[in-house]
């Protein structure tokens, strides 16, 4: 694995989090797409596209990752309004964290090679702690 990040997962307060931290800690925007910017996406109340689907606030040397749950997707409380990504350095290193982290846990969205150019999944352990396994080839 070569990098980790922890993503924040809010109730549609993500952009005034992120906003709050950056005038905190400085740095800049290094990627915000809201739900209605994801190629194909389905028909949405506007409240909904508004939501944050990513965003990442570079500070230093180190990035603050955030999303705002979609509707229908489960419950953000304080304990699981987390979750721990791991970039791979293959596709074989990715799926083969993702099959052995699904074991005994729930697979939330399957890995699979996705619009932005990653191969990527989400999966919940067995004890609870939230994954995003991602794998970027490198141009």
């Amino acid at each position: 694995m070569k990098a980790s990040n922890v993503t924040l997962i809010f109730n549609g307060q993500t952009e005034a989090a992120l906003n709050f931290y950056k005038s905190i800690f400085g740095g800049e925007f290094a990627g915000f797409q809201r739900m209605k910017d994801m190629p194909g996406a389905p028909p949405m109340p506007p409240e909904e596209g508004e939501k944050v689907m990513h965003a990442t606030l570079t500070v230093g040397n180190s990035a603050i990752m955030a999303m705002d749950m979609p509707t229908g997707r489960g419950t953000v409380n304080p304990g699981n309004n987390f979750m721990i990504q791991l970039d791979a350095e293959s596709e074989a290193e990715t799926r083969h964290a993702f099959n052995s982290l699904a074991e005994g846990g729930v697979v939330t969205m399957p890995l699979d090679h996705q619009f932005w150019g990653a191969y990527f999944g989400m999966v919940t352990d067995k004890f609870g702690i939230q994954w995003m396994l991602n794998y970027t080839e490198q141009k």
